[in-house]
């Protein structure tokens, strides 16, 4: 599944391309790719342009100037890939239709601009949805309330991460990061990262983190998440960037999909196993897991 540098690098790309663009066409093949009445599509999306493009958690969000937005969230195996007949740009799911000429069987949902560019969003097995919803209500949305706190954002201390972690304190740290709940657009690649960056057994519990650990972690993560950024989120084959380049994160990652190789730290060899039901790649020597504590102490440390 994407996660948030990758849903980033969409978002930053398409703020490049389709700002100001006039859609005058949309076309899709079934209603679960695209929930939305032919009457809003109509009078809402037919004729707006887009104002601008954001993103919240995993999910991007084009705002347009009909006082409506389209949400789009790619979940498992959803790609957008805009084109133009010059500029080819793809991120999500690493498969052919990034690179392919689309549409194809994976294309769910065509926004034609006026001009005659496009941008598909492709999605293999129809996990993944595109929304037309009121701009002045998607904070009401259900999927939006949910969401924990963005981690790159400017109020995202460790003392609030802490907070958010505690939710969970006897949750193995692992799948404390996975859910979206506590902090948004974490998943399994940057979840590995940062506590090995950290120092911190993935199946540790939450309350057997010291208040070093919560900092370390904090720090880790906001490091691992800028780092997978500047090189373009961690698709490993067929992402396409604005610039016809590749997303390369994986190529410095530390432990994902390392397994039996050094850990660059110590050179003990990177291990696999199942954490919270998800492969899960730590370093035995760097990672040692702490006792679970049964209870939760606070003491003046914590302030």
């Amino acid at each position: 599944m994407p996660e948030l540098p990758e849903v980033e690098t969409i978002r930053r790309g398409l703020d490049n391309l389709v700002i100001g663009k006039q859609v005058s066409a949309v076309d899709f093949d079934t209603a679960k790719s695209f929930p939305n009445s032919p009457s809003d599509v109509r009078k809402f999306l037919i004729g707006a342009k887009v104002k601008t493009i954001n993103r919240r958690g995993k999910a991007l969000i084009i705002q347009l100037d009909s006082g409506y937005s389209l949400i789009i969230h790619l979940r498992m195996t959803g790609q957008l890939v805009y084109d133009d007949g010059t500029t080819h740009f793809g991120a999500g799911h690493p498969n052919d239709s990034l690179v392919s000429s689309l549409p194809d069987k994976s294309t769910r949902v065509k926004l034609t601009f006026t001009g005659g560019s496009r941008l598909f969003f492709n999605d293999q097995r129809k996990f993944g949805w595109v929304r037309l919803y009121p701009s002045l209500m998607i904070d009401e949305i259900d999927f939006f309330r949910r969401l924990g706190p963005e981690p790159l954002a400017p109020d995202f201390t460790w003392q609030n991460f802490r907070g958010r972690l505690l939710l969970r304190p006897r949750s193995s740290i692992k799948a404390t990061l996975l859910d979206q709940s506590v902090v948004a657009g974490v998943g399994n690649i940057y979840a590995d990262e940062s506590l090995w960056e950290a120092r911190i057994h993935p199946s540790t519990t939450v309350n057997s983190l010291t208040v070093k650990d919560f900092k370390n972690l904090h720090l880790a993560l906001i490091k691992v998440l800028n780092l997978s950024l500047d090189y373009g989120g961690s698709t490993d084959r067929n992402y396409v960037n604005v610039e016809g380049k590749r997303g390369s994160y994986l190529e410095f990652a530390s432990v994902f999909r390392r397994q039996n190789q050094p850990c660059p730290r110590c050179s003990m060899l990177i291990e696999k196993i199942r954490v919270a039901g998800r492969g899960t790649h730590y370093c035995p020597h760097c990672q040692k897991l702490k006792p679970t504590n049964k209870r939760s102490v606070y003491t003046m440390e914590d302030k």
